[in-house]
């Protein structure tokens, strides 16, 4: 009867442990990294890895799920009928087969429009911030470049609540005071506030909520990205233009050359396919 027991017991164990593993989901694993792995570098993919699709896409969301990519870059805007839509520039002209800005149109007037990748249309509209929402869940951290008006902030905070993505948001402040109000209204999200220089490093280390700091090359120092590494925050440097333009002129040239600032554990790229695969040869 022991003998019974302890083997039903074992086969129980097992598929507890198993159940648990199939509930990790991809975030939960990259969120591990983020929280606990400072040694591994994170890719971002500015606008979604958008190579070989439009920029801002659903279809180059799933592209940078497929390549294993740890956090797609967003820009969120809000149409004149107060739907929030990602869309970078001001307006419709360059990405798509319309025109107008994006806020004297209708979401619906969006919504007729099919996306550019380089000069060709694609079948690909427009998505809405739900939409990526839905299509990012569980699967990778999304960083939200808000280019709307700060009072739109609420309903992008209500959608992520609805859909219970509090902790895979990366919210993007140029304005780094913003960080304690924004923090206020959702405790869950992490903030990524960008540093200028020194002094804001310093401002924004002391909230103890700070996960990350966007910095730029313009102030980098060994010792003062050090400093935040030592907060247990991560360092986040954009490979965008100079680096991401030396590496498509010589292979590994730019992210050789970005990685002499050896204090840096999250890149964002243009280039997240060939990024990754160099951080992989780099191990």
């Amino acid at each position: 009867m022991n003998l019974k027991i302890s083997i039903c017991t074992i086969l129980f164990a097992i598929i507890c442990v198993d159940n648990c593993f199939c509930q990790t989901s991809k975030a939960d694993s990259i969120l591990f990294d983020f929280n606990h792995r400072p040694e591994k570098i994170l890719v971002a993919a500015h606008r979604a890895a958008h190579q070989n699709y439009p920029e801002n896409s659903i279809a180059a969301i799933r592209e940078s799920i497929r390549l294993g990519i740890a956090i797609v870059e967003l820009d969120i805007r809000v149409t004149k009928d107060d739907k929030l839509v990602v869309m970078h520039d001001r307006t419709v002209d360059r990405t798509t087969n319309g025109s107008g800005k994006v806020d004297q149109l209708t979401f619906e007037e969006i919504r007729s429009l099919r996306l550019k990748h380089k000069d060709d249309l694609t079948d690909e509209q427009v998505p809405t911030l739900e939409e990526v929402l839905v299509e990012a869940t569980g699967k990778i951290l999304i960083d939200i470049d808000f280019k709307a008006a700060p009072k739109n902030i609420d309903k992008a905070l209500a959608l992520i609540e609805k859909h219970k993505m509090e902790n895979q948001i990366i919210f993007f402040l140029y304005d780094h005071k913003l960080s304690p109000k924004l923090h206020k209204k959702s405790p869950a999200i992490i903030i990524m506030p960008r540093a200028h220089n020194q002094n804001e490093v310093e401002e924004i280390l002391k909230w103890n909520y700070i996960k990350v700091i966007h910095v730029d090359d313009s102030f980098y120092d060994d010792t003062l990205m050090n400093r935040i590494l030592d907060a247990n925050v991560r360092v986040w440097m954009n490979a965008l233009g100079k680096y991401d333009t030396m590496e498509k002129t010589e292979k590994n040239s730019g992210f050789e050359a970005l990685l002499k600032q050896k204090n840096i554990n999250i890149i964002q790229t243009d280039l997240p396919r060939e990024l990754s695969n160099f951080l992989l040869i780099k191990k």
